[in-house]
């Protein structure tokens, strides 16, 4: 598969020196900054939307009675929590990769421009300035990763406590 576009990103029919191609390219520069702001509050909004359904679920163990003939009860929550998290993680693996391209194409529209913002922004980030950056997608994928371990720990224990017919430690 081919990574390069079939096309260039700006087809200069008109004269780039023409007041008007720059009036079109700055309008078209600020509706892409736009959707690129308006995947990131999808991003955020889907990413609260699932951790919550992940912490409902993580405060079912907390509610179940571990009673080895209700502790199979807390399997289906198991399998949904470690179900949502594969879910979650694939969510922001995509938001990061869809990020990705938008401030690629952010950038190369700014190399058209006076001033490059988002491409200064990222330069500076790059060069830490004597501090730790690390972009949010990459933080925010560790939480699906954590409450995936989680599940799968819980998971773990549920089938290790009704095989072995562990007592309930609520007795």
């Amino acid at each position: 598969m081919d990574d390069q576009p079939n096309e260039p990103l700006i087809r200069q029919t008109d004269n780039p020196d023409d007041g008007l191609f720059k009036a079109h390219l700055l309008e078209q520069y600020k509706l892409y900054v736009q959707s690129a702001d308006n995947a990131s509050a999808r991003r955020i909004s889907s990413n609260r939307y699932l951790l919550t359904i992940n912490a409902a679920l993580t405060a079912v163990y907390g509610l179940q009675s571990f009673a080895v003939e209700h502790v199979l009860l807390a399997v289906p929550v198991a399998v949904a929590g470690i179900l949502l998290s594969v879910l979650s993680y694939s969510i922001v693996k995509s938001f990061r990769d869809l990020n990705t391209a938008k401030f690629e194409i952010i950038h190369e529209l700014e190399s058209h421009l006076p001033v490059r913002l988002y491409g200064y922004e990222r330069d500076l980030l790059r060069r830490g300035r004597g501090r730790w950056y690390c972009p949010v997608t990459h933080i925010e994928q560790w939480t699906p990763l954590l409450f995936l371990a989680l599940h799968l720990a819980a998971l773990v224990f549920i089938v290790y406590a009704a095989a072995c017919g562990l007592p309930s430690w609520a007795e």
